[in-house]
């Protein structure tokens, strides 16, 4: 017998390690999404009640794994005594095989082909980003709801439709060919990467974490894939300044202003670590890697003024060959006004095109500091109106306002 405390910790390691290999077998063999949960769930609630007084299983995720896949053959053979459908009475077969062996199947892991399905390119992104985290990350509906400031019905609609997609488009569970594995990867990590930049962004670092999670799963399944070793490296890098963002009060710090000494530097060396892995494949960088790239350099500084912020531009530069993009371009033109003065990071952002920057959020605040940064309050107080106009976080907004009140006169005057 194991007392309480000590089943349910050992039941809580068995489900973290095992979940996604569990649920996504199932899915494999069933097709059915919601089954492949409520099977899991199943065998999760059989254990709280039985482990306790029966005593820890010697392999507690092989105990979970097979109570899990009993539930499904349950009830399959109902639904098949139902209505005889041939589908579930394959995958019933395939389910009473795999209770004597499992079968790898192509490229070795279920997970894998879960995570490709959860993100195929046919699915509307929004729904990308909540199956993944629903199935692949476990969170609940609710959870992720709350996270992207959703009603829960709203989210549950949204998981409803994209399952539907999957299967009346007839999107499989597997691996892509070969000769389509690049490009379906990049829109796994895009998934991964929205995850996590909208965990940053709102200062939700469960979410963050979650993302975080989930590379470690892709450097795991594809472990000499230099892009999703980059993209690792890179959440690690950046999230390990969490503790150093905010103020005793909530209020934002700035990286330029941030205490060093409060950074992870365990998240760190794992992101270097990661980076070395990616820099290891000898292939040229890619977009997520010559971004942990850039993370490296700032995380890698003893102080905000030996930045090397040549090595950043040129970083940002190829980035800017590699996928232009207006964030891209607002970001060199910061890295240049630091690295040349802030008059050389106006010009830099005047030499921008006008029509890809004009509706941008963040031009005003990038053009706010620069003008800052050159002694202009005047024109920083206007370009800092326009960039609390524009804030997308209440954190951000705050930490606007208070720059704006450093350029403006005593008085209020303009």
């Amino acid at each position: 017998m194991t007392d309480g405390p000590g089943a349910r910790a050992a039941l809580a390691g068995a489900v973290a390690a095992e979940r996604v290999r569990i649920v996504a077998a199932l899915i494999r063999v069933t097709g059915d999404w919601d089954l492949a949960e409520d099977c899991l769930q199943d065998a999760v609630e059989r254990a709280l009640e039985r482990w306790p007084a029966d005593g820890v299983p010697d392999n507690p995720s092989a105990w979970l794994t097979t109570t899990a896949r009993r539930r499904a053959v349950d009830v399959l053979r109902r639904r098949q005594t139902e209505r005889a459908k041939l589908r579930e009475a394959q995958a019933l077969a395939e389910l009473e095989r795999d209770l004597i062996g499992d079968d790898p199947g192509p490229y070795g892991d279920d997970r894998l082909k879960l995570l490709f399905t959860c993100c195929h390119p046919a699915l509307p992104m929004a729904g990308r980003v909540a199956l993944t985290l629903k199935t692949v990350g476990g969170l609940s509906t609710r959870q992720i709801a709350r996270a992207f400031l959703v009603g829960e019905a709203t989210m549950g609609q949204r998981l409803l439709r994209t399952k539907n997609k999957i299967e009346h488009a007839g999107i499989g569970f597997r691996v892509p060919e070969p000769h389509r594995l690049a490009e379906r990867t990049a829109a796994v990590l895009a998934v991964v990467y929205l995850i996590f930049t909208e965990g940053y962004a709102t200062l939700h670092d469960d979410l963050a974490a979650e993302a975080i999670q989930l590379a470690g799963l892709l450097t795991r399944l594809l472990p000499d894939d230099d892009e999703v070793l980059g993209l690792h490296a890179l959440l690690l890098l950046q999230h390990a300044r969490r503790a150093a963002r905010t103020d005793t009060s909530g209020d934002l710090v700035t990286l330029e202003d941030q205490d060093r000494g409060r950074w992870d530097r365990d998240a760190i060396e794992a992101g270097l670590t990661a980076l070395a892995a990616a820099r290891a494949t000898g292939r040229p960088p890619g977009y997520y890697r010559l971004q942990s790239e850039i993370a490296a350099l700032h995380s890698t500084a003893v102080h905000a003024d030996v930045t090397d912020w040549e090595r950043i531009v040129a970083a940002y530069d190829a980035l800017l060959v590699l996928r232009p993009s207006p964030s891209i371009a607002l970001n060199r033109a910061v890295a240049v006004g630091l690295r040349d003065g802030p008059e050389a990071g106006l010009l830099a952002v005047d030499g921008l095109t006008v029509d890809r920057l004009a509706d941008h959020p963040l031009l005003p605040a990038v053009r706010a500091d620069l003008l800052r940064r050159a002694g202009r309050r005047r024109e920083a107080a206007v370009a800092y109106r326009d960039a609390v106009a524009a804030a997308r976080t209440e954190p951000e907004r705050r930490l606007l306002e208070r720059r704006l009140r450093e350029v403006s006169p005593p008085g209020g005057g303009s």
